[in-house]
């Protein structure tokens, strides 16, 4: 705990030697601009050329239904036949469609496994359609997996797994045939969505806008958007964004922790704060040993040794003495080495974090991963 506190000291230190004093962030990097979005495009595929790693027919009649519709427009009848193959899979396909996309854009496509194939490695997706929410199709998806895992098996029944074998990734695998059209230089008013919302933050926002263009063009409506009117002086409002989102704000932090149980992984924010508070941390420990021992028997008997179990139990508890930690709402620093000064490991923090909150003594929001 101690290494880990002094690592993030010299990371921290490191950060403020090489920032300019009173360096703020862009409003490019904390905030959205309406109608300026992704949107997400799926669609059903086959993969082919695999090597005896895909579908079971019989297990996934999805597959078997869109073989023989694809081989079906393709001129080949299968209806009345039975298909039997390990070298397709039934695939669902994902991609996200960037704003402004134009006709003719590729975009990347990810592919994944939707029955019981063991690898993607080695096939080709053949044309798949992406839709939209809409139910249109937006772009048209084919091309070759890439999968950056392999799997292994032996006679024996022992294999080997790395990463993912069934899910996979298509560069550029996706061309758009249809654009989702958003005329953003004729708008005369948009709205800025903060990507923390703060009414603080908002306000500032609006303010270095104002001071920028010298009018009331911005106005924080509430803690999550701003919104942004077209000055006259400006002729299209993309110009008007291409000024305003290299500007620089400080953004407002509120006071919170962190908390991860699965991975005993703590962040605690600059505003934290604790009231004086004492705080007692001991361990209990428990250790059972099992010491086999033979009983003979008589000597009158012909029956075996037999084994009796014997049972050693030992207890031990750490005393655990009172530390004051805080004191009139101390900052993060001095929070970090008190609780660094009882000794405790991540996850006795985590507990004592958690107590804190509940005496009222720890000022911030808990949010548990």
């Amino acid at each position: 705990m101690r290494a880990l506190a002094r690592t993030l000291s010299c990371f921290l230190a490191a950060i403020a030697l090489a920032s300019p004093v009173g360096a703020g962030t862009r409003l490019k990097d904390i905030i959205d601009i309406e109608g300026v979005r992704e949107n997400q495009l799926t669609g059903y595929g086959i993969v082919f050329g695999l090597n005896g790693t895909g579908d079971s027919i019989r297990n996934c009649p999805m597959l078997q239904q869109g073989l023989a519709s694809m081989l079906e427009r393709l001129g080949i009848n299968t209806r009345d036949s039975t298909v039997n193959t390990k070298n397709v899979a039934a695939v669902m396909v994902t991609a996200n469609l960037p704003p402004f996309g134009t006709n003719g854009s590729r975009i990347d496509v990810t592919v994944s496994t939707m029955c019981d194939a063991k690898s993607l490695e080695g096939g080709t997706l053949l044309a798949t359609p992406m839709i939209g929410a809409d139910s249109q199709a937006y772009a048209l998806a084919q091309g070759s997996v890439a999968v950056g895992a392999f799997t292994a098996s032996g006679n024996s029944g022992s294999s080997l797994t790395r990463n993912i074998p069934t899910n996979g990734r298509v560069p550029n695998g996706a061309t758009i045939e249809r654009e989702l059209r958003f005329d953003i230089s004729a708008q005369s008013e948009l709205r800025l969505a903060l990507r923390n919302p703060d009414f603080t933050t908002a306000a500032r926002i609006a303010g270095a806008i104002n001071a920028f263009l010298g009018v009331e063009a911005a106005i924080a409506s509430d803690l999550a958007t701003v919104r942004l009117r077209r000055p006259s002086s400006f002729g299209d409002m993309s110009s008007l964004i291409a000024q305003i989102e290299g500007l620089e704000i400080e953004p407002e932090q509120r006071a919170r922790v962190v908390i991860n149980e699965t991975t005993g992984v703590i962040v605690m924010g600059e505003n934290v704060r604790v009231s004086t508070v004492a705080i007692a941390q001991g361990n209990l420990t428990i250790q059972v040993q099992e010491t086999p021992g033979v009983a003979m028997p008589n000597s009158f008997t012909n029956a075996p040794p037999v084994v009796v179990p014997q049972s050693n139990i030992a207890v031990a508890e750490d005393t655990a003495k009172l530390a004051l930690v805080g004191g009139n709402g101390v900052p993060l620093r001095e929070l970090v080495t008190g609780l660094n000064a009882l000794g405790v490991s991540p996850r006795d923090l985590i507990v004592i974090l958690q107590a804190l909150k509940t005496s009222g003594a720890l000022q911030a929001e808990i949010e548990v991963m």
